[in-house]
């Protein structure tokens, strides 16, 4: 067991260099304690287009619609996908499962340091596959988000008072079991399943004349960077952020992720410190543009949703559609615009 852990830690050290255009990217190759070592490679449609065949069995395709832009004062049409319909209520789901069909997973079972969407995909997977799951969440953790993890048959482990409370608890618990540890976002696996949901959206609308760009709401970066991935420079990607978690908009500002402070009302959903190297790849690879709102534009936005559509979302999930409201990022005249929904756990609509 310590000689392996010790082959991890130094595979965890090395580094591999892939052109991309005129720049080159690094990426990390990653091993957990199964003895699994992870090649990190650039997400391609093809592997976009396998994991959606894997994924379908196990997810929704989720809806579809189509607003006219002028009911808000807006010279587009609105394209809306509803992913925040997904099972758990988010697109994690698609990531997870991905990686749960086609990764080799220890017996040991899975494990995920989040009280949030993704441990709910996790868990949710898990049980889809026939793993165990363990998900380590803070004791400070919302109740119903502990019950609905136990509702998917995770094993809860609520230690600590704070997020990194809970981390450095699986961390623990990962050298101590030799489980699976399965990304967030940054990962070609998890990635790639993330990159359905605009699959879907792309060949949906392609019916009603295409799209002239789409916007996705950006924490880590999978969902906007699996985008990225299907889309290629074919139709623009605005990656939307809260300005306490606009993690892309500062990697855009280095040339390189950095490290950001996290804060507002999108921290605990949107809250990467830093964007993930894979998905920065697949965005500054395709020159996706940045969009930041204020926590009062996306708590608007979100407010706007329900009273208009009687949609529920995230604060953060509200984020693109808070970016068209507030003109931080301005449409095409007369254009068709995809807007992702991708989460809706929240504990009650808005009034």
């Amino acid at each position: 067991m310590g000689r392996q852990l010790g082959c991890v830690r130094r595979l965890d050290a090395l580094f591999r260099e892939w052109p991309l255009g005129q720049a080159t990217y690094r990426f990390a190759i990653r091993a957990r304690h199964t003895g699994t070592v992870t090649s990190v490679s650039p997400v391609s449609r093809a592997d976009v287009e396998a994991a959606a065949a894997v994924i379908a069995p196990h997810t929704r395709r989720t809806p579809i619609i189509e607003i006219d832009g002028e009911t808000l004062g807006l010279d587009i049409t609105l394209v809306f996908k509803l992913e925040y319909l997904q099972v758990t209520g988010a697109f994690k789901a698609r990531g997870a499962a991905n990686y749960m069909a086609t990764q080799p997973i220890s017996p040991a079972g899975v494990v995920a340091a989040s009280g949030g969407n993704h441990g709910a995909a996790v868990a949710y997977a898990a049980r889809r596959f026939g793993h165990q799951a363990h998900i380590f969440v803070p004791t400070t953790s919302n109740p119903s988000k502990v019950e609905r993890l136990k509702d998917l048959g995770a094993h809860v482990h609520q230690v600590g008072v704070t997020y990194n409370d809970a981390v450095d608890a699986a961390e623990a618990y990962l050298e101590a079991n030799d489980a699976t540890s399965i990304a967030a976002f940054d990962d070609p696996v998890v990635m790639a399943g993330a990159a359905t949901v605009t699959r879907e959206l792309d060949i949906a609308a392609a019916a009603g004349g295409g799209l002239d760009a789409v916007l996705l709401a950006c924490g880590g970066g999978g969902l906007v960077g699996g985008a990225a991935a299907w889309l290629g420079t074919s139709v623009p990607i605005v990656a939307c952020e809260t300005a306490g978690t606009a993690s892309y908009a500062a990697a855009l500002a280095a040339g390189k992720p950095v490290t950001v402070p996290i804060s507002g009302v999108a921290a605990d959903h949107l809250g990467a410190k830093q964007i993930g190297a894979v998905p920065w790849a697949a965005l500054s690879g395709v020159g996706a543009a940045s969009a930041v709102v204020s926590d009062e534009d996306v708590l608007a936005a979100q407010a706007r949703l329900w009273r208009l559509l009687r949609v529920v979302v995230e604060p953060g999930v509200a984020a693109p559609f808070a970016a068209l409201m507030t003109g931080a990022w301005v449409p095409p005249a007369g254009g068709r615009i995809g807007v992702v929904l991708c989460g809706a756990n929240v504990t009650m609509p808005l009034s």
